[in-house]
């Protein structure tokens, strides 16, 4: 990701309505408050990343370092640990699950922590009750939301020539029919040659 995705909107302008458009592609219903929490998670990202936060926005650091933290520290801690370990996972989970099904612990584990984390806000008591709801979405719901940032992300590629080949690579590593009908879309012969072992199917 980088700040050429925004150019006449502000990031969570350009967020909000990529997040409504994926919604209206997978019919998918969520609440209003985990729509919000979105946007402003993936605009946060691209405002880190802006500052040198890295590609991703997040430090580069094990997940099981962030649970540890949680787990030694006092209820304001583990509040802001659970959620920077959830938050984290979700995003990597949509925006880079290439990378993810290429590392040793696998996507299912980046799912696994986060549903933890979030599932530890929503039940523990850590934070506000008020935000409970959107906490047991997010844990209930994590691979769907997970799905939905990876088609936002679609989304964002889509706009640019580094995108559309971010977009290509994917394609040839996962076959998934899905990119292939967005490249087709945009006007991009495919060559996958033969189908890759264990690729996706959609």
């Amino acid at each position: 990701m980088g700040e050429r995705l925004v150019v006449d909107q502000s990031p969570r302008e350009f967020f909000r309505e990529a997040v409504s458009a994926a919604l209206s592609t997978r019919q998918l219903r969520i609440q209003g408050e985990t729509e919000f929490y979105l946007v402003n998670l993936l605009a946060s990202r691209l405002e880190v990343a802006g500052r040198g936060g890295g590609e991703e926005g997040f430090e580069d650091e094990p997940l099981a370092f962030i649970l540890a933290r949680a787990l030694d520290g006092d209820r304001a801690q583990r509040y802001r640990e659970m959620k920077r370990l959830g938050d984290t996972a979700l995003f990597l989970s949509g925006f880079f699950s290439d990378r993810l099904a290429r590392t040793a612990v696998g996507a299912r584990y980046y799912a696994a922590m986060g549903e933890q984390a979030y599932g530890a806000l929503a039940e523990g008591g850590l934070g506000p009750r008020r935000v409970e709801a959107l906490y047991q979405e997010l844990a209930g719901r994590f691979g769907a939301l997970a799905d939905l940032l990876a088609e936002v992300a679609e989304l964002a590629e889509l706009r640019s020539n580094r995108g559309l080949v971010r977009l290509y690579e994917r394609f040839l590593l996962t076959g998934s029919q899905r990119l292939a009908e967005r490249l087709r879309q945009r006007g991009v012969a495919l060559f996958a040659g033969p189908p890759r072992p264990g690729g996706a199917l959609n």
